[in-house]
């Protein structure tokens, strides 16, 4: 079984490629009993949405002011 830096490592590295079937079960598995782990996988997904809106924004920003 993971520990939970074994979890926060997977997290992340999820973010730059897809993890394998065998990370994501046993991700699954550690997040199911680890309240901690389980937070912050939720803190990192509305981190990852929160950044991706703020880029999206800017983008849209950019394309006006070139208008």
């Amino acid at each position: 079984m993971l520990n939970c830096q074994q979890v926060t490592r997977l997290y992340s590295e999820s973010q730059e490629r897809r993890l394998n079937l065998q990370e994501r079960m046993t991700l699954k598995v550690h997040v199911m009993m680890c309240s901690g782990c389980r937070n912050f996988g939720k803190q990192m997904h509305t981190l990852r949405h929160v950044a991706r809106a703020y880029a999206k924004r800017q983008d849209e920003r950019s394309d006006k002011a070139d208008e």
